[in-house]
């Protein structure tokens, strides 16, 4: 009976087991204390280096197709094969470094080294002139060492012969978990000699150890490509003194200490709750966070008040309808409602930090800069089930327009890559130090044009979430490690799907009677689509002070008018907005079917209830500034807000006995210069 054939894969394990066999054998006796020959064996293992890699090259060109017969979980045992490949080539570049002769690693081979040596008697000016040239290409490969440590995805980095290794520091203790792990303390400098795609380098201790190392424990050690250009000058300059290099050999050991002290002290927190695995590796500092801390840029004050055409004497977005007299509705490019529905499998952090807000940020976005205003939903969340995010809870009375998932957006921008930037963003508090902090806990990207520049169809989106920003590509969410590889089967992906973070989104169109009222507002704005209609009357208010009560379009006095001055800062604020719009929806049900559709009877009203209700609330003393996602400030807001007796008016703030903020021109005049976009 003839053997049965062997398939390629089956071929090149046998082959692995070969290499393997041979690799255990060289380092057992290379261990061996018995002064054995370590020329021989540094040839041998530089040949088994090349015999790996010949044979992963093998191994990565094969596939299904080439097996005679059909072989079970083929693409698993193919990278089980990579791995253990791998494997081999880290134990044998290890061990090349242990047995590389001191003078391969200075600069010139062991045989040029000889040479020299024999003729050192007989040209000495060509011996300088070559040590010269040596040190040069030693001085261009440290360079090329440099440049190329930056580069963090590469397979394996450049630690061959003749090049030298870069020395990073732990920003964190780490304890090795598994076998090959390289248990390390904070603060240890380490010289990294392999760098992987899954994230685990191979290092090196002060001590000799070696094992892997997660990259976010480690931050490069700035000193050392100074120091290597430090050497590289010593070198060149053969006719220092002995106590010049006394006092440089001193000064380095000091910079070395303050590099270090430098590294460990200045950390960025996120790096720091990544290293204690506080938070997942997905997880970044919030972008759209940020952008709203640096000031009104990003808020949607800004983006209610009226934008002046290019010659600045005219506006842009705000146009009255002669007719009427009332604001012309605008289009705009993109104007739609949406609801946000649910977010799933979306980590947690760690035990380390207290969460104060889960929320998400979205705005319109063209893949390079926010377009719009930056409108923020608070998420609701069982203990139960953290991983999962929900809007719009059930309660009875007014829903708080910050826990409303309906919201709408209109942007008038002509970017064939618009869309909506969600991001998914939780506020904490560490226990350990009561640090406060907004990360980003992953973002997904709508756009809203296809290819052709059509508009995408309005249904309901399930949108992946990503991990790392929005200009950051291929970062992962989960913690899986990727030495243990992803699933190939249908069954398995469809599996794997189902554990991937995912937002619910649903798309609409405007009715009729919403679209002429999104048409009064500016022409980028998102908010929340429960206060349209206050900010659709604000606009009108808006048009007649700076359409018509004006003597000319040139004139830029300021204008008397409460209102006008001090409603935009009720915009940011929504608990403000909720007193609003349930002041208005009283004095609202009292009007007649005829006066809810008269403008100037709304206008007159928004004023009264406006000065009855909030602006009294805006400028009191007893007020505490708002503070995002502090419970105690929010709750004490709240008591003053709606406590009947605390209620505060326009006669009680008129009152001896009412503390009230000092008196500011700019509460109740209208500057049109500086608030107007320009």
């Amino acid at each position: 009976m003839p053997p049965k054939k062997r398939g390629p894969l089956q071929t090149v394990q046998r082959d692995t087991d070969v290499i393997k066999r041979k690799v255990d054998a060289l380092v057992q006796q290379a261990a061996q204390p018995d002064g054995s020959d370590c020329t021989e064996i540094f040839e041998r293992c530089k040949e088994l280096k090349r015999a790996v890699e010949e044979i992963t090259k093998t191994l990565k060109k094969l596939s299904k197709a080439d097996e005679p017969a059909p072989v079970g979980n083929y693409d698993q045992c193919k990278r089980d094969e990579e791995k253990r490949l791998l494997n081999l080539h880290e134990r044998l570049q290890s061990l090349a470094l242990q047995l590389q002769p001191q003078d391969e690693i200075a600069g010139p081979s062991s045989s040029q080294r000889e040479q020299k040596s024999d003729e050192e008697n007989s040209d000495e000016k060509d011996e300088s002139s070559e040590e010269e040239d040596s040190e040069e290409e030693e001085v261009h490969d440290d360079d090329d060492d440099d440049a190329d440590s930056d580069d963090e995805d590469t397979d394996i980095s450049q630690t061959a012969t003749g090049q030298e290794t870069v020395s990073y520091v732990a920003l964190s203790a780490f304890t090795g978990e598994e076998e090959g792990d390289l248990g390390i303390q904070k603060g240890e400098v380490l010289k990294v000699l392999s760098k992987n795609k899954d994230g685990w380098w191979l290092a090196q201790n002060s001590n000799g150890q070696k094992g892997l190392v997660p990259k976010t424990f480690l931050k490069m050690y700035l000193n050392s490509q100074s120091s290597q250009k430090d050497s590289g000058r010593e070198n060149e300059d053969e006719e220092e003194s002995e106590e010049e290099q006394e006092s440089d050999i001193k000064s380095s050991k000091t910079s070395n200490w303050n590099t270090v002290r430098k590294a460990v002290t200045e950390i960025d927190a996120t790096d720091v709750l990544s290293a204690m695995g506080a938070i997942p590796p997905g997880f970044r500092p919030s972008n759209l966070s940020r952008h709203l801390e640096e000031g009104t840029s990003y808020r949607a004050s800004h983006f209610i008040q009226p934008k002046l055409s290019q010659s600045q004497l005219s506006f842009q977005d705000l146009h009255m309808d002669p007719d009427t007299g009332k604001v012309h509705g605008r289009p705009s490019r993109v104007s739609l409602t949406l609801t946000l529905w649910s977010c799933r499998m979306i980590p947690s952090p760690g035990v380390g930090l207290q969460v104060l807000s889960r929320h998400v940020r979205l705005c319109a976005f063209n893949g390079t800069q926010v377009l719009s205003n930056i409108h923020t939903v608070r998420a609701t969340y069982n203990f139960k089930s953290q991983k999962t995010w929900s809007f719009s809870p059930r309660m009875t009375g007014m829903l708080p327009c910050l826990l409303d998932g309906e919201c709408f957006l209109r942007c008038d921008s002509e970017s064939p890559d618009l869309g909506i930037l969600f991001e998914l963003g939780v506020t904490y508090i560490r226990n350990s130090t009561g640090e406060r902090g907004d990360l980003s806990c992953g973002w997904a990207f709508l756009k809203l044009f296809d290819e052709s520049g059509a508009p995408i169809t309005l249904r309901t989106q399930e949108l992946t979430i990503h991990g790392g920003t929005p200009f950051e590509r291929d970062t992962d969410m989960d913690t899986t490690s990727t030495k243990r590889g992803y699933p190939t089967g249908v069954f398995q992906q469809m599996l794997l799907s189902r554990k991937m973070p995912k937002l619910v989104v649903k798309l609409k169109s405007v009715n009729s009677r919403s679209r002429v009222l999104l048409n009064l507002l500016p022409d980028t704005i998102v908010g929340s689509l429960s206060t349209v209609h206050l900010l659709a009357t604000y606009r009108q208010i808006l048009a007649d002070a700076l359409l018509l009560d004006r003597v000319t379009m040139c004139n830029a006095d300021l204008i008397c008018s409460s209102v006008l001055a001090s409603f935009p800062d009720v915009v940011d604020q929504p608990d403000l907005m909720d007193a609003f719009r349930k002041s208005w929806t009283e004095s609202e049900s009292n009007l007649r079917r005829s006066d809810k559709r008269d403008i100037n009877v709304l206008k007159q009203m928004f004023v009264s209830v406006y000065m009855a209700s909030v602006f009294p609330l805006l400028y009191s003393a007893e007020m505490p500034t708002p503070c995002w996602a502090d419970e105690e400030v929010e709750s004490q807001r709240a008591r003053i807000i709606y406590s009947p007796s605390q209620k505060i008016s326009v006669e009680t703030m008129l009152s001896s006995q009412c503390s009230h903020q000092a008196f500011d021109i700019t509460q109740v005049t209208y500057d049109l210069i500086s608030r107007a976009q320009h």
